[in-house]
This record gives C-alpha cells, structure tokens and sequence, in this order.
C-alpha cells in the first residue's frame, strides 16, 4: 500500500494509464479481428477498408509502446500480404 503522497499519486496516475492502455490495446485487436473476419468472408473491398481503419490502430500502439514497434510492423504487413491474396 502506498504511504507517501507522491506514491499514493502514482497509483492514480498508473491506475488511469492501465485503464487508457487496455482501452487501446483492445481496440487495435478488434481492429485485427475484424480484417481477419473480412479475409474469411472472401470480400476483397472489405478486407482492404478493414485493413485501411486498422493500420493507424497497430501504428499507434507500436509508436506508444503498446506492442513493440517491429511487432506493429509485422502485423500490419502480414495482414496485407492476407489481404492482397484474398480473391
């Protein structure tokens, strides 16, 4: 438990933190899930518009720390390669 004022503090400050993160961590994978749902469907436009609303989620959470960069890299140009074979 926290005695200080500057600890009890930074419980706050984490505690909101871990609340923003979560929040945005779940959106990127919503994001992801949702292309992938598109690229089981078969729907080329589909999975294009999902790709195109989920690149600036997985950017953004690699530029934050969210998930390593070079992870965020990876997943995006998996998914493209996913989705330019869709047919």
């Amino acid at each position: 438990m926290a005695n200080t004022s500057s600890a009890k503090k930074m419980v706050r400050k984490i505690a909101r933190r871990t609340a923003l993160n979560r929040d945005k961590r779940s959106r990127m994978r919503s994001s992801i899930r949702s292309v992938e749902e598109a690229i089981a469907s078969g729907d080329k436009d589909a999975a294009q518009e999902a790709l195109r609303l989920a690149q600036p989620l997985i950017a953004k959470a690699g530029q934050k720390g969210l998930v390593h960069k070079r992870a965020a890299s990876r997943k995006v140009s998996r998914l493209a390669k996913r989705v330019s074979t869709v047919g």
